[in-house]
């Protein structure tokens, strides 16, 4: 555990230096400023946990639809009929594909989660790989459904 020198300590005192390498925080000690997007090369696992992140957020966004659909359930034939028709119409087909594509994605990058949690797969090669693995398998997958929903004819355009 590293601990940051105290202010004062002759040896190295961050207090003297100009780089902006350290910052002084409110309780008076100097601690190293914490590396941020600036210092780190983008790289496909950076991204692949940025997409997970946004999964997340039109995940949660995505189940104000889920309460609607079942609201309108609830309030009778007519409103559901009327929430079907907005929702089977191409832009609320995007909004489910959208919503498919979020839950696939977040569900493959949580299994590589699950490895890397599990301490395999943390090579720099391997963890580009799994992040590679994660976006197709999500695609496909999705691919794979909707196609299976408009071959049986469930869903038509």
């Amino acid at each position: 555990m590293s601990i940051s020198p105290l202010p004062g300590d002759a040896s190295n005192d961050p207090t003297e230096d100009q780089t902006g390498r350290f910052v002084r925080q409110p309780n008076g000690r100097v601690r190293p400023l914490s590396p941020h997007l600036q210092v780190w090369r983008f790289h496909l696992t950076m991204a692949g946990s940025i997409l997970n992140r946004i999964a997340a957020g039109a995940l949660s966004f995505g189940t104000l639809f889920v309460v609607a659909w079942l609201g309108s359930a609830a309030f009778g034939s007519d409103a559901y009929a009327r929430f079907a028709s907005i929702m089977g119409s191409p832009l609320g087909l995007l909004v489910w594909f959208g919503l498919s594509l979020a839950g696939a994605y977040h569900l493959t990058a949580g299994i590589r989660h699950m490895i890397w949690d599990a301490g395999s797969g943390l090579t720099p090669k391997t963890a580009t790989n799994l992040t590679i693995v994660s976006m197709v398998a999500a695609v496909v997958i999705v691919a794979v459904f909707w196609a299976a929903l408009f071959m049986t004819g469930r869903v038509v355009l």
